[in-house]
């Protein structure tokens, strides 16, 4: 991937097939100053220090965008900043249930790199699988706190950034999971956040429009990464058994990322459901 865009390549391409100008064909091939796509800018990444995360961080730091590493523990954000080579990379301990911490983070964003284009709201946790009867309300709203607090923080501190910043507006892409959509058995704080993460994601989309602030969110199903480690040797399923089920790439949701995060802002990618082609989804399991 480069680390720049070429908008007149089209163009070039147009006039050389014979296009008349003013055609259709080669209007649309040489698009205006707000409709080329987004060059490379500075992306805070939340839970860059492993999975999803981390896959994102590298893919976005190898298309040239500066990327503010996120994440509790400073050890598992410098693995990442290595694995990214020379990239422009920074790492930022944050705990994003912290109200404190992320105004920290996203001042420290604006301090040190001047602006921000993307935030990829991604730090969540699962919570301990256990039947409904027996989750302790400790256990609640320890996946609340992360899933549904502190992703609102973020897009909250991210938003106010970027509606104040000039050039104003970015994009704020949320990790969403097919959860959101579909359970799976003993997940109900996991279950009941993703599912709030979807109305933050269409409000912080409705309210971004005034501000040039697009919001949309990628559901995850199975990508193969520390937290999907034991989908290999089975987990249980809807009709009561256990079954090992599919996963996919990490490196697959980070490229779809990476496609999000470069449209120009007049276009959004409100949702995008990338899962395992195999896993037992769509259908009766």
């Amino acid at each position: 991937m480069t680390r720049e865009n070429h908008p007149t390549h089209g163009a070039h391409e147009a006039a050389q097939a014979g296009d008349a100008p003013g055609s259709r064909t080669a209007e649309r091939a040489a698009p205006t100053a707000e409709r080329v796509p987004r060059t490379a800018g500075t992306a805070v990444v939340t839970g860059a220090g492993s999975g999803i995360g981390r896959a994102v961080a590298l893919t976005l730091a190898d298309a040239g965008w500066t990327v503010v590493l996120a994440g509790r523990r400073r050890g598992s954000l410098e693995q990442t900043a290595q694995l990214a080579g020379g990239a422009a990379t920074r790492c930022v301990p944050a705990d994003v249930t912290d109200p404190a911490a992320v105004t920290a983070l996203f001042d420290s964003v604006r301090e040190h790199e001047g602006r921000l284009d993307l935030l990829f709201n991604n730090a969540g946790t699962f919570g301990p699988a256990v039947p409904l009867a027996d989750l302790s309300f400790e256990d609640w709203r320890a996946v609340v706190d992360v899933n549904l607090h502190g992703a609102f923080l973020c897009a909250q501190a991210a938003f106010r950034l970027m509606k104040d910043q000039r050039p104003r507006g970015g994009r704020i892409i949320n990790n969403g999971s097919i959860s959101a959509h579909t359970p799976r058995p003993d997940s109900i704080a996991y279950t009941a956040t993703k599912h709030a993460m979807t109305g933050l994601t269409k409000s912080l989309s409705l309210d971004g429009r005034a501000h040039d602030v697009a919001c949309g969110q990628i559901d995850i199903g199975n990508a193969a990464t520390e937290m999907t480690a034991a989908m290999s040797q089975g987990v249980p399923q809807a009709d009561g058994n256990r079954a090992p089920e599919p996963t996919m790439d990490a490196d697959d949701v980070a490229r779809t990322v990476l496609h999000m995060a470069s449209l120009p802002l007049e276009a959004n990618v409100q949702f995008a459901t990338v899962l395992a082609t195999k896993m037992p989804y769509i259908g009766r399991g």
